[in-house]
């Protein structure tokens, strides 16, 4: 889907947890670089019982405690080269506890777009493009200080032409057509393979 688009390129996915898959080339690297709306999303829950900071609204009205940053920022998961992963539950909120509403969001918004420019100490080349997948994209704040960390502007996949919300759907089903056809799934790149390698098991309906 990427040939064709300038390079080096950058797909970045927001969904619970953020992930990049840098396209230069023949060159593929993808990792997750830390959280997208976790956190976010659990903490606006816990203080409102909202289920996410809608367009980052109350993101924008905090302000940003750098000590909790700091914190949340000196986790070991950064101190690994990529490709990595990471669940869901790796993190912690804890650290801003003490803060109000806004401030904590602030926080930890800040906290996934600062992981996300990290994410550029591993590229050898600096994108030229950032393509933003997952439902973090339809958050203006942080698709506006994503843009600031990264120095470029970032757009959502629908500037291609793709649908971000069956993106990762539609990428999925392409994997189980590759396995099924015997083709390589994984690259070392993606998951720290020697060589591509195929997989995946079928299991076909029953006959009722």
């Amino acid at each position: 889907m990427a040939k064709g688009l300038e390079g080096p390129l950058v797909v970045l996915n927001l969904g619970g947890v953020a992930n990049v898959t840098y396209i230069n080339d023949d060159e593929i690297l993808a990792f997750d670089t830390g959280p997208a709306s976790a956190l976010l999303d659990d903490w606006v829950l816990s203080k409102t019982g909202m289920a996410y900071d809608s367009n980052g609204h109350i993101s924008r009205r905090g302000t940003v405690d750098q000590s909790a940053l700091s914190h949340l920022l000196s986790h070991s998961y950064f101190d690994r080269p990529p490709p990595k992963s990471l669940d869901r539950d790796d993190f912690s909120s804890h650290p801003v506890r003490h803060l109000s509403l806004e401030d904590g969001a602030a926080t930890l918004a800040a906290f996934t777009v600062q992981s996300i420019q990290k994410s550029l100490e591993h590229m050898q080349v600096k994108p030229r493009r950032w393509l933003v997948t997952g439902g973090g994209r339809h958050n203006s704040y942080f698709m506006e200080q994503i843009s600031k960390a990264v120095g470029t502007s970032v757009e959502p996949v629908e500037a291609v032409g793709w649908r971000g919300d069956e993106l990762e759907a539609e990428a999925f089903a392409f994997l189980a057509v590759r396995s099924l056809l015997g083709l390589p799934l994984s690259v070392p790149g993606t998951t720290g393979v020697k060589t591509p390698m195929c997989g995946g098991v079928r299991y076909p309906c029953a006959a009722a």
